[in-house]
């Protein structure tokens, strides 16, 4: 069993162009690593995460990935390893989601959910556990899946297939790296302000969520930083585990998380 310290100086935080992961790359940033950042169809938001980085005195390199092109993505995820000079941590934060329903969701549009989500996650973070093994360094690798990794939502089969799937995943990755001094773990979102959710530039603290226990959606940096926790040498007993970060609202339900639109129920 590898026993020796673990000290990350580099990190890989894919779909960084925006969103959970531009805070995670920053968060990574300011904990003292050089992070690699890639992007699906944002390259300017990926070159604005990748400023931010180096204004934290770090290093960042930046790639163009496409996970549904499964043969491309493992030699995309090397190619940001070799500038980085290697892979300490892994957060596959890469994903979509198509809001159709069972009876309407056409075969094309479940793999490119399941392509996006899974198949090619599965390939990325195959790659990045490799390097770690062959640096024999230890690691930390860090799946963003969804409170839909626990719980279903109407319109969402691929999708919410696509988290159980990566869910599981991450848990056996736990079971077979640990030997090796690599961790794997979940961290699950709830309602995040961010452009998946359409809400780009909006504070969460000034939305009103009645259907949240804390009473608003989160902030993508308050995601971020259980991303850096997890990424650190203090989480180091951490190991097939799935947070939800989602201000308490799997405890309503997944439907009710969202759909309650007013505070009677805090009073029953």
């Amino acid at each position: 069993m590898a026993q020796q310290a673990f000290n990350p100086t580099t990190a890989i935080v894919t779909g960084s162009d925006s969103g959970i992961g531009r805070a995670a790359a920053v968060a990574l940033a300011k904990a003292g690593m050089d992070v690699g950042i890639t992007w699906h169809s944002d390259e300017q938001g990926a070159q604005e995460t990748a400023e931010e980085v180096r204004g934290l005195g770090r290093k960042a390199v930046v790639q163009q990935l496409d996970t549904t092109r499964i043969q491309e993505t493992a030699a995309t995820i090397d190619r940001l390893a070799d500038e980085l000079g290697g892979v300490d941590v892994f957060v596959n934060n890469s994903g979509t989601g198509d809001g159709t329903k069972f009876l309407e969701l056409d075969f094309e549009t479940w793999m490119q959910t399941l392509d996006t989500n899974l198949n090619g996650a599965f390939v990325a973070m195959q790659a990045a556990a490799k390097r770690m093994v062959d640096a024999g360094r230890g690691g930390r690798i860090i799946a963003i899946t969804s409170v839909h990794e626990f719980q279903p939502r109407v319109g969402a089969s691929a999708y919410d297939a696509s988290k159980h799937g990566l869910g599981g995943l991450i848990k056996t990755m736990a079971l077979e790296l640990a030997q090796y001094g690599i961790t794997a773990n979940n961290v699950a979102p709830g309602e995040i302000a961010t452009p998946m959710t359409g809400q780009t530039d909006e504070d969460p603290h000034r939305e009103e969520r009645p259907g949240v226990p804390v009473g608003r959606p989160g902030d993508a940096r308050e995601i971020a930083a259980v991303v850096a926790f997890l990424a650190s040498p203090e989480s180091s007993y951490v190991n097939g585990a799935s947070w939800p970060v989602d201000g308490g609202m799997l405890q309503m339900g997944p439907q009710a998380g969202s759909h309650i639109t007013s505070n009677d129920w805090r009073e029953n």
